[in-house]
């Protein structure tokens, strides 16, 4: 039973997209959010999430977001700040139907505001979505 928890959580690291030794904050931690999911990014990254204090260039931000959080527009605004330029924002709600589920209107009217764009939706945990966030294409030199 272990080893198929074991699988479940590597799953889960690797549907966000998760490498060994990338830098991942994690943001809007509450009692609520799933332990499992956690533990799966930080065995995959073999280390423990950063919180908002932290300095380094962010790989990814998993972003527990709920209904009543405040506005989703300035906190994509902070999370971009540490972000790499290729950096990815995983927007976590809650599912319909849960409390604190938040409408993908409300993350599709913020996100373009903050220069970034919706690329995908992932069922994630027992009572999650993940939204993920990339950068707008900017053009390359």
């Amino acid at each position: 039973m272990v080893a198929a928890g074991d699988a479940d959580q590597n799953s889960v690291a690797e549907k966000l997209g998760i490498k060994p030794d990338m830098v991942v904050q994690e943001l809007g931690w509450d009692e609520d959010v799933d332990e499992e999911v956690r533990a799966a990014v930080e065995a995959r990254i073999g280390g423990e999430l950063l919180d908002e204090d932290a300095d380094e260039v962010i790989d990814v931000v998993l972003l527990w977001w709920r209904d009543g959080d405040g506005d989703l527009g300035d906190v994509l605004v902070d999370a971009r700040v540490p972000l790499d330029e290729n950096g990815v924002v995983w927007v976590l709600t809650p599912k319909t139907g849960q409390p604190g589920h938040v409408e993908p209107s409300e993350i599709a009217e913020a996100v373009p505001t903050v220069g970034m764009s919706q690329t995908s939706n992932l069922s994630i945990g027992h009572g999650w979505t993940a939204t993920r966030l990339v950068p707008r294409s900017t053009s390359r030199r």
